[in-house]
């Protein structure tokens, strides 16, 4: 049984040979349309509630309901306009990323086609949020102001020590899934399992990633990557890099983890 691995995100599904028919939606959940819908899990752990992959489908308007999920998606091609109970409207095109927060009361307007990258989590717990009226559909800036963010451990380094900031864009109720913006000077970190769940979206730069077969992984601006958990590999940037990040860090695991990427 193969161990915890690196996968390359690719809009067509591993090797390009297209994503599996994942038939239509149902029609309760409907105002109008008849969407067909195809995808492909690059991972899915259904103890957890965890999922991440990419999906595409054709023309649909949902019915104004409760998200059932924490998700974070990367819209590929197409749009999507997300309407809230208030009434705010909120466009998402291909190139953009958004999350939506499980219980916000919102509808899925959705003119065309459209493809995404997506990490999900249901929190089978169900933790109710601090406030619900404030949940709302957030559109992370890549551009925006980052904070100093934590200095990786010394001893986990190949290479001097980075200048690294982040800003999390949203946490759920339990600390567990986060989404946010992450930037370092170059740097190179020693080879370590991984210490949580972890989609990358690179916004600028590039990296390489070397894992414990040997296997050498280069991504560049563009590239969207996972990571899972307690894969062994190091982690090297060629110069500055900036990513989107959506981390799912178990809270089994959350007390062992190490400040690193």
């Amino acid at each position: 049984m193969a161990g915890p691995t690196i996968h390359r995100f690719e809009a067509n599904g591993p090797g390009g040979k297209g994503l599996e028919d994942w038939g239509d939606i149902p029609v309760a959940s409907l105002v109008s349309g008849t969407p067909h819908q195809n995808g492909h899990s690059y991972v899915n752990d259904e103890t957890l509630g965890f999922k991440a992959g990419v999906w595409d489908c054709t023309a649909m308007t949902g019915k104004m309901e409760p998200y059932p999920c924490h998700e974070f998606m990367v819209v590929l091609e197409g749009s999507v306009t997300m309407i809230e109970e208030n009434g705010r409207e909120t466009t998402v095109k291909a190139g953009e990323s958004f999350i939506l927060p499980k219980g916000l009361v919102c509808q899925w307007k959705q003119p065309g086609y459209i493809r995404k990258f997506y990490v999900i989590w249901d929190d089978p717990g169900g933790a109710a949020p601090k406030d619900a009226k404030a949940l709302k559909v957030l559109k992370p800036d890549p551009k925006g102001k980052l904070e100093p963010a934590a200095a990786t451990a010394p001893e986990l380094l190949l290479s001097g020590n980075p200048v690294q900031h982040s800003h999390d864009w949203f946490t759920d109720p339990t600390g567990q899934w986060s989404v946010g913006v992450w930037d370092s000077t170059a740097y190179h970190r020693k080879a370590m399992p991984f210490p949580r769940y972890e989609l990358m979206s690179l916004l600028e730069g590039a990296v390489t990633i070397t894992d414990d077969k040997g296997q050498v992984h280069r991504f560049k601006a563009g590239d969207s990557f996972f990571i899972e958990q307690g894969a062994v590999a190091d982690f090297k940037t060629d110069g500055y890099v900036r990513k989107f990040y959506c981390i799912f860090q178990p809270k089994k695991a959350a007390a062992k983890s190490e400040a690193a990427e």
